[in-house]
Formats: C-alpha cells, sequence, structure tokens
C-alpha cells in the first residue's frame, strides 16, 4: 500500500492562494473613489447584462471583480442579509461594517476549506456617511482579508497600474465630474499601452 501524497500547509495555503489571484487579474479593473458629495464606483464592463456594480441596501453599495457566478451568489446572500437584519431590528442596524464582516467569514472559510476551490473574487463594500468624513469603505480579498480605504483603490485587473495613476493625481474634495474623469483614466492607463475608455465600456455608480 503506497503512501499518501504529503503537502504542507504552508504550501497548501500558497498554492490556493495563487489560484485565486490568477483568476482575479484575468478580470477587468474596478475603481473606487470618494468624492465631495460621495463615494464613486466605476468598472470597466461592456457587458448590459452581467453587472459588476449594485446597492446591497441604504447608503450601501457594493462593487466585485472575479467570477460573476461567485460574486453574483455573495451580493444576493448580502441583499438577503440586510434585509433580514433590518426587518428583524431596524434600518439603521443594517451597516457596511457589518455586511463586510459577514463577507469576510464566508469568503475565510471557503478559502479555508480543502474540500472547494477558493472564491475568485474581490469585493468592495462601501456606505455612505451624513458627512464625508463618516464614509466607510472596505475591500475584501480571496481568503477574507478586509482592509479600510481612504481615499480610493482598485482591484482586478491591471489593478497596480491604475493605483499608481490615483496615487499620482487623487485629491479629496473631487466632484463627481472630476472624480469620473480621474477613475476613467486610471483604468486606462498602462505603462506600455494606454487606452482612453469611452462611456459605453464603463459601469458608473454612486452613493
Amino acid at each position: 500500500m503506497s503512501a499518501g501524497f504529503y503537502v504542507s500547509p504552508e504550501q497548501l495555503m500558497k498554492d490556493r492562494a495563487d489560484f485565486a489571484r490568477k483568476g482575479i487579474a484575468r478580470g477587468r479593473s474596478v475603481v473606487v473613489v470618494q468624492y465631495a458629495d460621495g463615494v464613486l464606483f466605476v468598472a470597466e464592463n461592456q457587458s448590459n447584462a452581467l453587472h459588476k456594480i449594485s446597492e446591497i441596501y441604504d447608503r450601501i453599495g457594493f462593487a466585485a471583480v472575479g467570477r460573476y457566478n461567485e460574486f453574483e451568489n455573495l451580493r444576493i446572500a448580502g441583499v438577503r442579509l440586510a434585509d433580514l437584519r433590518g426587518y428583524s431590528y431596524d434600518r439603521s442596524d443594517v451597516t457596511g461594517r457589518g455586511l463586510a464582516n459577514a463577507y469576510a467569514q464566508t469568503l475565510g472559510t471557503i478559502f479555508s476549506s480543502g474540500g472547494e476551490k477558493p472564491y475568485e473574487v474581490e469585493l468592495f463594500v462601501a456606505e455612505v456617511g451624513v458627512t464625508p468624513d463618516l464614509d466607510q469603505i472596505y475591500r475584501l480579498t480571496y481568503d477574507g482579508s478586509v482592509a479600510d480605504i481612504q481615499g480610493h483603490a482598485v482591484m482586478g485587473g491591471q489593478a497596480e497600474s491604475a493605483e499608481g495613476y490615483l496615487k499620482d493625481n487623487y485629491s479629496p474634495g473631487l466632484d463627481l465630474d472630476a472624480a469620473i474623469a480621474l477613475a476613467a483614466k486610471a483604468l486606462g492607463h498602462d505603462d506600455t499601452a494606454p487606452r482612453t475608455l469611452t462611456g459605453a465600456q464603463l459601469e458608473v455608480a454612486v452613493l
């Protein structure tokens, strides 16, 4: 009887992380930007049927990159959780932080489970506050890690290039037109082959 093939836990987690990152990188990027009156999502998306950006609840938005069926399942689960919590308690009890924590638990459990492949997704969850300093933006990665975002962030596709452009050109308090123009330029920014994106290539939403 032959011995089973052994893979160390460290190698297993590394392989699962590499698998998820490669799947996410194949998609197009999504940008989130805080502007003077709220939070802006801009995604490169030419599909009229498959959306990367959605409203989850009052003042709370969701954006995703990666496998559509996987992040669509997460979006639907988030809507149901928010509706249930708001109905059972109070609408003010539904928060962006609470939804981000729920998504983090789900993604972390799936990533750590050896019985199924990790989700190839990254998410933004944003909640617009009464004032700009109360806005909340969270980025969730495939392994359930959560980061608190200030100002702007990019995920998916050529995220590093777009993020570099935003760092060099973003300033707080932008109006909506300037924020959209900045996000579109960031999505098209590429050191080797820059592109100019048109409105037909973009999905845009504001909170």
